[in-house]
């Protein structure tokens, strides 16, 4: 008797462990947001992006969790922000650039990337196709190597008279190389001339800010990127000095006072960016989720800012747009 109840008990200490291992919560997936940008441009859409995750049952602290790392557009610190991550051993890496999903691709090849918002996924090589991804990363395309054109266009029939555009890009962004060319084959078409001025960092804003009035250019356009759209106010507000009809990507820009902005909700794309997370962290794999690409565009037109320019935009533009802002 005494030898069964030291085996009973023998038997009974090794498996206490075990019953309390298989009782103890497992780990929660963590999840890690890389963005070139300064935090507080992002607010609005990591808030969109959360709430999209709760609204698919995922409750932050306690079935997910987060890590954040901003290189306050400082482009150069994304690789080595995206290593940290990396060790950090993160489920998941979002990213909310090309120049991001490019820092995080070369990182990682196994831990899953998805971007939010990307200008060009297959020209930069970071995706084999739209359909069929290949490699650990998808997510959403933000399609601008044929969207800038079309901003032109936009530009060019509200003010047709228009013949020089200065043109404010970052060249250190790969994703915006194909948006530049195609940008200039349709100024040829339309009889335009650009002035190119490239913005790589915010602190290059000042010299294009000098440079640009010596070419006297009739109007603006931006390829848009973080840079871009870090520092909207001081490209608006020079824009308003200059008194340059100016064409933006994004609605932020025309809800800082910018006269028109052409392009994909951001936001729209961050809570579409949730959907993929989720199902990587169900098991899918990013090879097999299809890139998505935006599935509307909006038109917005700040008339306010219009009447303090001077400026009339015609009716043709008017009744396409989605918001117009008095």
């Amino acid at each position: 008797m005494h030898r069964r109840s030291f085996l009973i008990g023998l038997v009974t200490a090794a498996a206490a462990p075990l019953a309390a291992e298989a009782q103890a919560p497992s780990k929660i997936p963590l999840v890690g947001v890389l963005a070139p940008g300064m935090p507080t441009t992002y607010v609005a859409r990591i808030e969109a992006f959360r709430q999209a995750l709760r609204d698919l049952g995922w409750v932050e602290g306690q079935t997910i969790a987060f890590e954040y790392r901003y290189a306050e557009e400082k482009f150069e610190r994304l690789p080595d922000l995206a290593a940290e991550l990396v060790r950090l051993n993160v489920n998941l890496i979002v990213t909310t650039s090309a120049p991001g999903a490019e820092a995080a691709k070369r990182a990682t090849a196994v831990i899953p990337i998805v971007f939010a918002s990307h200008g060009d996924p297959v020209g930069t090589g970071h995706v084999a196709s739209l359909a069929r991804p290949g490699g650990n990363i998808t997510g959403l395309s933000f399609m601008t190597p044929d969207l800038s054109p079309k901003r032109l266009e936009l530009l060019k029939e509200a003010f047709p008279g228009i013949t020089r555009v200065a043109v404010l890009w970052n060249a250190a962004n790969r994703a915006k190389a194909g948006d530049w060319r195609t940008t200039q084959a349709a100024a040829r078409l339309l009889g335009v001339t650009l002035q190119p001025h490239e913005v790589r960092r915010a602190d290059d804003l000042a010299s294009a800010f000098a440079a640009m009035p010596k070419q006297r250019p009739e109007a603006l356009l931006t390829l848009d990127d973080p840079v871009m759209l870090s520092s909207r106010i001081s490209i608006v507000a020079f824009a308003a000095r200059e008194r340059l009809p100016a064409i933006y990507g994004h609605r932020e820009y025309a809800d800082a006072g910018g006269l028109m902005a052409y392009g994909p909700n951001l936001a729209d794309s961050y809570r579409r960016a949730a959907l993929y997370v989720d199902k990587i962290l169900k098991g899918a794999k990013p090879a097999d989720l299809a890139v998505a690409q935006p599935t509307s565009f909006e038109l917005i037109i700040n008339l306010k800012t219009a009447g303090a320019l001077g400026l009339t935009i015609p009716q043709s533009i008017l009744r396409r747009a989605d918001e117009v802002i008095e």
